[in-house]
């Protein structure tokens, strides 16, 4: 057998993850420290597969059903390529051409949806309170169904981002980082930077922050949250990191001065977010039908937001990190000064100059969200690598 492909079973065969069979993926720390790596040293078998021309296709027919309630490039073709990868077609599902809008319940919508469908992946990050809770109740409503011979499989469901955390782009992150520094075992100690930056836009989700300190924290790291006063996240999820950091050996601290957080790190990753208070506030808005108090809103934390336009990653702050020369991280599109605004999260010049760095950041989500599914739907991943190569298909067929 290929060792490389040896290696990847070997690391599988130390690894307890049997509980992801069948399972579903809402949030990094709902998962233990196994089933991380399980889903990292996947993605990794993944694509070492598909970089040397094996077909991964372990399903002959099926659907992928993608749910997005935002807008999105990145998550919405990394969802299409990962089902793709595994053999699966996609079908968006839009709102405003299903019954939805005639009042047809979570409930039945999941399990009309699900008849052939191996996944769902949903993206509802707008609403706190609301997001991760609906893609708990299509999953409890999927689960009946096949529990009552409704549907012959139970569809596995991905959080492509919702209100607390957006896994498919934190471990996307987490396994560029794995990479750029040679293993995990070289992570205790580095400094990670999650910082706000200043956007002209309004009403950003607080998914990212949230996910990156709520899985940066498990690999013995000092990670700090840097914002300025009012532009807090959930409650929750400090709480999630503290106890992280606390287990792993690393920190969580939090900084109003993205001088502070910036001095000295490895990895940098500035990102606007609305503050969650004002997340709260629009959400209970919405659910009034109050549209000119949302609008008065949007309002406020726009001109809240132009109070902190000096939150931008420029030349200087980089070279005050680690040996001038930190990891910049972002989930991308970033605000961008002089290109995509006037103002905005980064200066160009650093933006420029990690392009490549940044694509290469975002070619690994297909393959977390492909091991994710991997994970869930095949009961004996080890054997069915083995057996994909033992077949030999060429992905694409040359002469």
């Amino acid at each position: 057998m290929d060792q490389t492909l040896q290696m990847y079973i070997d690391k599988l065969n130390k690894l307890n993850f049997r509980e992801m069979y069948e399972g579903d993926f809402f949030l990094t720390w709902e998962k233990s420290d196994d089933e991380l790596e399980a889903v990292f040293t996947v993605a990794d078998a993944l694509r070492y597969m598909r970089e040397h021309n094996i077909s991964t296709k372990v399903f002959d027919s099926g659907l992928g059903i993608s749910l997005f309630r935002d807008n999105s490039t990145r998550t919405r073709f990394s969802f299409a390529s990962a089902c793709n990868l595994l053999g699966l077609e996609v079908q968006d599902l839009d709102e405003g051409k299903s019954q939805i809008a005639h009042g047809e319940t979570v409930r039945e919508t999941a399990n009309m949806i699900s008849f052939m469908a191996d996944v769902i992946g949903i993206r509802d990050d707008m609403y706190i309170g609301k997001g991760n809770q609906y893609m708990h109740d299509v999953v409890d409503a999927v689960t009946e169904g096949h529990r009552d011979g409704v549907l012959e499989q139970k569809p596995t469901l991905v959080n492509l981002q919702c209100d607390i955390d957006h896994p498919t782009q934190c471990m996307a992150d987490m396994l560029h980082i794995i990479h750029t520094f040679g293993g995990v075992e070289n992570l205790k100690g580095k400094k990670v930077a999650m910082t706000w930056a200043y956007s002209p836009s309004y009403g950003k989700p607080l998914s990212v922050p949230q996910g990156v300190i709520g899985l940066m924290t498990r690999f013995g790291m000092d990670v700090v949250l840097a914002h300025p006063e009012g532009y807090e996240v959930m409650p929750e999820v400090e709480a999630v990191a503290r106890a992280n950091a606390a287990k792993t050996g690393g920190t969580f601290t939090k900084t109003n001065s993205m001088a502070e957080a910036f001095a000295g790190a490895d990895i940098v990753y500035p990102k606007s977010w609305a503050p969650f208070a004002a997340m709260e506030k629009r959400t209970d808005l919405y659910a009034q039908g109050d549209s000119a108090g949302i609008q008065a809103l949007e309002q406020e934390l726009l001109a809240q937001n132009a109070q902190h336009k000096d939150w931008c990653c420029t030349e200087e702050l980089m070279k005050t990190t680690k040996d001038g020369k930190a990891l910049y991280l972002h989930c991308l599109p970033a605000d961008i000064n002089g290109v995509s605004c006037v103002d905005g999260e980064v200066e160009a010049s650093v933006f420029d100059r990690y392009r490549t760095p940044l694509y290469q950041e975002a070619s690994f989500k297909p393959y977390v969200i492909a091991a994710m599914i991997f994970l869930a739907k095949v009961k004996d991943p080890q054997a069915t690598l083995k057996a994909l190569e033992e077949r030999a298909a060429a992905r694409w067929l040359q002469k």
